[in-house]
């Protein structure tokens, strides 16, 4: 099918047949064998809480089958221990969670339980990572390679000549807290998992998940093991603290032992069929396989220019973009729902894992651009998530709601689903969901917060900030950030207002419009900057914005252009575009980012991982402030937008320190695609597109004709560089465009964008109707 898209999409000259079949070296993004996979490196990330994995996935697969080190996440690049090759990873989280069922090859006498003790030493000279492949050498001899399918983790083991290869396979110790597990051998072939674990964060919900191994060849000896004690021959332990079972094989002969590990959160049955699925096909073919689901995906943008650092950052940055949301359903389309029965996806595929405070300000918009399909399929998976559990989640995981992070997310997430044409058929279902949730309160005996504070927001106008309040459920509480919140509610009512007066709804498009203006009840006149408000309405917290209380994982600074519904509005609060814009630049320590982009972007902005508070400059590795660089759209100076979004996009490098702090669920990726094609979501929720300079000459986008019914687009900017990086003109489908941003809309029917640059800023872009409009 993709295939077919590609023929269709050249014959509307989006992509040159040349570039599919034999691509010029020096104007081709990819190598000269044409393959896009050996462009991403999936070691960026890995060292200084990028949190991602280097492990082997297909796009949006249920497993993710990586080694851990020790770092509470997953794989740190800074350690050199391996404890076992697990099979969930969610790539960039700040929390610990997954893996489930770390397995790991030694040889000699089994004698230790604990995977900390037993872990084996490695050198990242001996470790090579692609897309859908993994493979390292341990100090021990042992080579182990690894890769997946949708629903499975694929291990090749080639041992060193003995009699005692073992394979260790720890049911009962994980990223997160493991509650309880079993572990049992069936055959000289098999080994079953049922584990149950949770704490992502401060969650405490138990989720569920069921695995079944299946080796290539028959073992030759086996046991089991419980907390310390191991007993050679059993064949099964339950219980909670450390289970497991290792087999043994004789590698005398035959060096090479395959296993491949199915996943289900349904049922050991469900494990079984997903097993099935990989029947027949050898561990190369299955590599082989997972290479060209990378290079479809990654094949559907196509760039020209650049050096071969940046190409690396973009496409690895792509690559991440897709490795989330996960397939949640079986082969035979049964999933485990919210209310913890099993349910059968009809027509769709059920996806899982919804870090949705983060994800809907860029990844979910890249998702919907290049993956449609899916995108639409992840949006009614939400909508079932509300319709077998009772509430649309916040920060889902699994089978649970970990309420982590504050806000409304699930708004924008789903709005944005539909003003993409994404929800036909369940546009009543979304709305109902969506005005449930921005009305309410989920019932105090649910697993569900939801709009915690609504009712003194719906109110008042205003979430207070109520610091010492006890946690009403496990996760965070909306009340510890009534400043953000009160933002964050603002921005869902402003986007849902626009899809109530889309469907008719027209008094519920007037209140929610009334709500979205909430933002200015928590600005403070006397310092020019947002404050929090407590229980009684006054203004609390330290009077400096930079140390202000009530804003989750910022400060008053950072937050104050998250108000995307009406920036107009915010502007004119600030006292007009010269008061705001004298504001900006300070935020972006604009003068000294002119003489030293890439120094200010590392010596001022970034101050560390996890800094989110006690700072009065943007932080561009954190979701608040992912907006704020587009915000100079809407006053008149949209070169300086260019010149903060391509100082940032210097973060990004080739190599394990390349990422600006967590990923989040390809969040930062997005954010880096996006802003590098110079097509950017200015209002989450709603249909605007930023247009920034992009950092390629050409970018051709494939995209889906049933969404987008030219079938590609074109973006060109000859001659791009961090010298003549000023937008001259803007012209779409050849005619000349004079604003900023583009719609939904006109981006269904678009072929081409040309931008044309220079060295200088010029008058485009500066006119007052060019600015993004705000909401009504």
């Amino acid at each position: 099918m993709r295939w077919t898209r590609r023929l269709r999409v050249c014959a509307v000259g989006v992509l040159a047949v040349s570039a599919l079949v034999s691509p010029q070296a020096g104007d081709a993004a990819e190598p000269n064998d044409g393959r896009l996979t050996d462009l991403v490196n999936p070691f960026i990330g890995t060292q200084n809480e990028g949190n991602t994995f280097p492990g082997a996935a297909v796009p949006f697969g249920m497993v993710q089958l990586s080694p851990d080190t020790g770092h509470s996440t997953g794989y740190d690049y800074t350690q050199h221990r391996i404890r076992g090759f697990s099979l969930v990873h969610l790539s960039g989280v700040g929390c610990a969670i997954g893996g489930d069922l770390p397995v790991l090859p030694t040889t000699g006498d089994v004698t230790e339980t604990d995977y900390a003790t037993y872990a084996a030493p490695f050198r990242h000279a001996d470790e090579q990572a692609s897309p859908g492949y993994y493979r390292v050498r341990l100090e021990d001899g042992v080579e182990a390679e690894l890769t997946a399918t949708e629903r499975t983790g694929v291990q090749r083991y080639t041992f060193p000549p003995t009699e005692k290869a073992n394979v260790l396979l720890n049911a009962g110790q994980a990223l997160h807290k493991n509650v309880s597990s079993t572990v049992q051998i069936l055959d000289d072939r098999t080994v079953r998992t049922e584990i149950t674990g949770s704490g992502f964060c401060r969650s405490t919900r138990p989720y569920r998940l069921y695995t079944v191994t299946r080796f290539n060849r028959p073992f030759t000896a086996h046991g089991t093991w419980y907390q310390d004690s191991i007993t050679p021959g059993a064949t099964k332990s339950s219980g909670p603290g450390r289970n497991g079972a290792y087999v043994t094989f004789d590698t005398t002969g035959n060096r090479t032992v395959e296993a491949t590990t199915a996943l289900s959160y349904v049922d050991a049955r469900g494990a079984a069929v997903n097993l099935g699925t990989t029947q027949g096909r050898s561990f190369e073919r299955l590599r082989e396989d997972a290479r060209r689901a990378w290079e479809d995906r990654l094949g559907d943008v196509r760039v020209q220019g650049g050096d071969p650092t940046l190409r690396t950052t973009f496409y690895s940055s792509l690559y991440r973009s897709f490795l989330a949301p996960n397939v949640g359903s079986d082969a035979d389309g049964r999933y485990t729902g919210w209310d913890h029965r099993i349910h059968r996806a009809t027509g769709f595929t059920y996806y899982q894992n919804w870090s949705l405070w983060d994800t809907y300000r860029t990844q979910s918009q890249l998702l919907s651009l290049l993956a449609p399909r899916e995108a639409r399929d992840m949006a009614i998976s939400v909508l079932k998530v509300d319709e077998e559990g009772g509430w649309l989640p916040k920060w889902g995981y699994g089978t649970v709601e970990t309420n982590i992070m504050s806000g409304d997310p699930v708004t924008p997430f789903l709005t944005h689903a539909y003003q993409q044409g994404l929800l036909k058929g369940y546009e009543s279902r979304a709305y109902r969901a969506l005005k449930k949730n921005a009305d309410g309160v989920p019932p105090p005996d649910t697993m569900y917060v939801g709009r915690e504070v609504n009712r003194e927001y719906i109110a008042h106008g205003f979430a207070p900030y109520v610091k010492a309040r006890p946690y009403a459920k496990p996760g965070d509480s909306d009340y510890h950030h009534g400043a953000s919140v009160t933002l964050e509610y603002a921005l869902s009512d402003a986007m849902l207002a626009q899809m109530a007066r889309d469907l008719g709804h027209r008094a519920d498009a007037e209140r929610y419009a009334a709500r979205s203006r909430s933002y200015r009840t928590i600005f403070d006149p006397s310092t020019g900057f947002f404050r929090a408000r407590d229980a009684s309405g006054a203004f609390t917290g330290q009077v400096d914005p930079a140390r202000s209380e009530g804003f989750h994982e910022g400060t008053a600074w950072q937050y104050q252009w998250l108000v995307p519904q009406d920036l107009r509005g915010m502007v004119g609060l600030l006292g007009g575009e010269k008061a705001a814009n004298e504001r900006l630049d300070a935020f972006f320590a604009y003068d000294r980012l002119l003489k030293d982009p890439a120094g200010t972007a590392r010596k001022v902005w970034v101050n560390g991982p996890y800094a989110y508070y006690n700072a009065d400059k943007y932080n561009p590795q954190n979701e608040p402030d992912l907006i704020a660089p587009y915000t100079y759209l809407s006053t008149g100076r949209p070169w300086q937008t260019t010149d903060v979004v391509h100082a940032a996009l210097t973060l990004f490098t080739d190599g394990p320190t390349g990422m600006t702090g967590n990923d989040d669920l390809g969040t930062m990726s997005a954010w880096n695609v996006l802003s590098s094609i110079g097509v950017f979501p200015v209002q989450p929720g709603f249909g605007t597109w930023g247009l920034s300079t992009p950092v390629f000459d050409r970018v051709d986008l494939v995209l889906d004709p049933a969404y987008y019914p030219r079938g590609g687009l074109t973006v060109t900017a000859p001659g791009t560089s961090d010298r003549d990086r000023y937008v001259q003109e803007v012209r779409i489908d050849g005619v000349k465009y004079d604003r900023t941003y583009i719609t939904t809309d006109t981006l269904r029917r678009l072929g081409t964008l040309e931008f044309t640059v220079g060295g200088r800023p010029s008058e485009w872009g500066t006119a007052p109707d060019a600015a993004p409009p705000s909401l009504k």
